[in-house]
């Protein structure tokens, strides 16, 4: 994880364009659900590298078995939400905003007799409540502690999510190394992210990384090798989750066992970038 950075002065990576609403763009539809808008792009042996801006000094690649197809659609007014405090950034002289009350509790001290819940416990509640894909969830937390609940930063995030103290106050997490809350808080967040950018989880992910500011104010990704680097693993570690999940499901269908859940959303909730990030059952309260 990173702290807040001075802003650079070059581009690396933007998905969310300079120009104003109301042009057209296209996107690429990935296999797993992600949608990724772009300017233009090239393949070069068998990596498509796509350019989202138009002076082509943005870009991301990927590999072509990856991409599914590609359509036509508007460019998205921008974004007008009250400003999100960042996952884990050092905190800042300003004062942050602050968030709505949290909707998860901290969890009241469990009798000693009571079974600790593992990870997987929690990531599938937390997903039901926040509406979150929890392979999402789980892709993030392997890319920000590597599973480790007392995981500490050096700027200081904390758990499994990798919470700065501040956001976690805000988010109604008591105590970043207990499994249950951080995950639950960081679930919270990341939805808030994806409600902020329109369902773009490529800028949700950016944001969980660099912070809100940064993604607003360079209008997408901003130009940081670490996050460039940050959105690029998760969304490759996401997909091998949802390849294995086919998997899997297609060897029980083989086999006569009881078929597993589909990965693959409702066709209802495609058209956007978190089609396959959102649960079925949508966020509770």
């Amino acid at each position: 994880m990173r702290a807040a950075r001075p802003v650079p002065t070059f581009f690396l990576l933007c998905l969310c364009f300079c120009s104003v609403g109301g042009f057209a763009a296209e996107v690429a539809e990935l296999r797993n659900g992600f949608s990724i808008p772009h300017r233009s792009r090239e393949v070069r042996a068998g990596i498509v590298r796509l350019y989202t801006d138009d002076a082509k000094k943005s870009f991301i690649d990927l590999p072509a078995g990856e991409i599914k197809g590609y359509s036509i659609q508007a460019d998205p007014e921008p974004a007008v939400a009250a400003p999100a405090p960042q996952a884990n950034a050092a905190p800042a002289t300003a004062a942050q905003p602050q968030l709505p009350a949290a909707r998860v509790a901290s969890a009241p001290a469990a009798p000693a007799h009571t079974p600790q819940k593992s990870t997987e416990q929690i990531v599938r509640e937390a997903s039901k409540r926040q509406g979150v894909d929890s392979d999402f969830i789980h892709s993030v937390i392997q890319q920000e502690s590597s599973g480790n609940p007392r995981a500490v930063s050096r700027a200081g995030a904390r758990g499994l999510m990798q919470l700065m103290p501040g956001t976690a106050a805000q988010l109604g997490v008591a105590d970043s190394f207990s499994p249950e809350q951080n995950v639950h808080g960081g679930a919270r967040y990341l939805r808030e992210l994806l409600e902020r950018y329109h369902g773009d989880a490529i800028k949700a992910l950016a944001a969980y990384n660099a912070g809100p500011g940064a993604v607003d104010r360079y209008r997408g990704v901003p130009p940081y090798r670490e996050t460039r680097l940050y959105v690029q693993r998760i969304v490759r570690q996401y997909n091998r989750k949802k390849q294995s999940s086919d998997a899997d499901q297609a060897a029980k269908r083989k086999s006569g066992g009881v078929p597993m859940r589909s990965s693959k959303q409702p066709p209802a909730q495609r058209g956007n970038s978190v089609a396959a990030l959102s649960s079925s059952e949508g966020p509770q309260s």
